[in-house]
């Protein structure tokens, strides 16, 4: 379930994905916070150059593996403005870390996608749960899913209008 301690973390990734659509990127961002509630790591999208697999949840998955012993990367939680893609689930699951928490979900970004007209993705949009196992994931995060929304809608009305 989705507090207001975690809304502090998911307005982050929001203000990150805002930055990642600001530089020409897809907006995505995310945050590694510890079990004490210090952020570690965070990160914005990087796939404007190409490289599709730049997302900040695998670059924090890769930090964590070289930063934080198993038991710290254990009871870490990553906050994300968007479910983890599968890759990104699967990099989270062999890192280790622990619970997840989304703004806006795989399911809600591809019927935006599709309202919005763009081409859908060559990678399935499965849930989290699909690729790993026994990881505590929340969301949808309503209050916050909206405002994700509208930075798809700018990016793809961005890239219609080119």
């Amino acid at each position: 379930m989705i507090n207001e301690q975690d809304r502090i973390y998911l307005r982050r990734c929001v203000e990150l994905a805002e930055s990642a659509l600001a530089a020409g990127d897809e907006p995505f961002g995310s945050v590694l916070v510890s079990s004490n509630g210090k952020v570690l790591f965070e990160d914005h999208n990087h796939v404007a150059g190409g490289d599709h697999t730049q997302h900040p949840e695998f670059a924090i998955a890769r930090w964590a593996a070289q930063n934080m012993s198993p038991e710290e990367r254990s009871v870490a939680t990553v906050y994300t403005s968007g479910e983890h893609c599968p890759m990104c689930a699967a990099a989270h699951g062999w890192a280790g870390l622990g619970r997840i928490v989304y703004a806006s979900s795989s399911k809600q970004l591809s019927a935006w996608l599709s309202e919005l007209g763009a081409r859908p993705s060559r990678v399935r949009p499965l849930s989290i749960g699909e690729v790993i196992t026994d990881t505590v994931v929340d969301g949808p995060d309503e209050e916050l899913a909206p405002q994700i929304r509208l930075l798809h809608v700018k990016l793809h009305t961005r890239e219609r209008d080119k």
